[in-house]
């Protein structure tokens, strides 16, 4: 019996939306962000064609705007935890020895 292929789906063939952080979050708020904003055109003007050009521009200006928050936000939590994981390695490296800043700080209190 033939293994069945999980291929990840790809979006204009090079789009990894599985495997990108943000990818999918974003095409599914632009996906609501056109319906909302054709859909709203349409029911104010009743203009069928300038609605669906509002909707592909509600698609790309709600998808931008989604992608560029997300990354960043998800570029600042690498950074923390970049961070956090520094601060502990230099915690075990530290703890107990002269150098370690706890160890100060209860010895001189203590005095």
């Amino acid at each position: 019996v033939p293994e069945p292929v999980s291929e990840s789906l790809k979006l204009l063939g090079f789009l990894d939306v599985e495997n990108t952080p943000c990818a999918r979050h974003s095409i599914l708020y632009g996906s609501l962000g056109s319906v909302v904003a054709g859909f709203g055109h349409f029911l104010f003007t009743s203009r069928i064609r300038r609605s669906c050009d509002v909707g592909v521009g509600g698609f790309i200006l709600v998808t931008l705007g989604c992608w560029f928050h997300c990354r960043y936000n998800y570029a600042k939590q690498r950074i923390q935890e970049r961070i956090a994981r520094e601060e502990i390695k230099k915690k075990i490296l530290y703890e107990g020895t002269h150098l370690d800043p706890e160890r100060k700080h209860n010895g001189s209190s203590s005095n």
